[in-house]
């Protein structure tokens, strides 16, 4: 056997202004997830751990402390610095899994990595009482939301429903402002998810087609800066007509 991986690395050569990622097949015949780093491959599995591996015969650390949280009746469980860092080392596995995913656009098994990190973060929160352990993973916090809120309104987009994807945006921005504001006292050097959010629902808004209401209102205002009130009027008619007929269904 051949330890040296420099041919594989050499094949396969790093770019560093990209993402590096493939999909390639196992030997066990299943697919892997591959990351081009810059000096080497990270290989991973598609689902469960990125690593393959089952602590406790669970799918995660996460998993197999939850269930011991939930289990400890008589006293209050309580992660130890060590079960910490076993659950800060996954969420970098599943950080580095979900960053590939991102790239082929897997954005379904994107927002499930997302959503588990934030469990993670909430977890640590709740059941560790070392403020500076949980702020080690609780920094991370508006990230993994941008990057979970992507994912869902990606998926949206890809079915053209762009006021279900600004609605996953609206709500990103908004649990992103929460975190600032209940973390106040910390300093943040920069706030781009903020801005990356709002920058990407500002060009979403440019492009979605605009619906029959959004058109009429459109319209109208247009009618009112040409002070051509007589059809404004039969505007504001059509959209009272619209409304009515919304209440109908309702």
């Amino acid at each position: 056997m051949i330890d040296d991986i420099g041919p594989i690395l050499r094949k396969w050569k790093y770019k560093s202004e990209d993402i590096n990622v493939r999909l390639i097949k196992g030997l066990d015949g299943k697919p892997k997830l591959q990351l081009r780093l810059d000096l080497g491959i990270l290989q991973m599995e598609l689902d469960g751990r990125p690593d393959g591996r089952r602590p406790g015969r669970f799918d995660s650390y996460l998993s197999y402390y939850e269930k011991k949280a939930r289990n400890t009746v008589n006293d209050i469980f309580t992660l130890t610095p060590d079960q910490c860092l076993k659950l800060q080392q996954e969420t970098i596995q599943y950080y580095h899994r979900y960053l590939a995913l991102m790239k082929l656009e897997d954005y379904i098994r994107v927002s499930r990595d997302t959503a588990r990190n934030l469990r993670v973060f909430d977890f640590v929160e709740k059941f560790s009482d070392n403020e500076e352990i949980i702020w080690t993973f609780l920094q991370y916090r508006p990230y993994v939301i941008m990057m979970n809120t992507r994912a869902l309104a990606s998926i949206c987009l890809k079915e053209t429903k762009y006021n279900d994807a600004l609605e996953y945006i609206d709500k990103g921005i908004s649990s992103i402002k929460k975190f600032y504001k209940k973390h106040s006292d910390k300093e943040f050097d920069e706030k781009f998810e903020l801005e990356f959010l709002k920058q990407w629902a500002e060009e979403i808004n440019e492009v979605k087609p605009l619906t029959e209401h959004e058109r009429l209102e459109k319209e109208l205002n247009m009618a009112v800066i040409r002070e051509d009130y007589e059809h404004a009027a039969l505007i504001r008619d059509e959209i009272n007509y619209l409304n009515q007929e919304k209440i109908k269904k309702i």
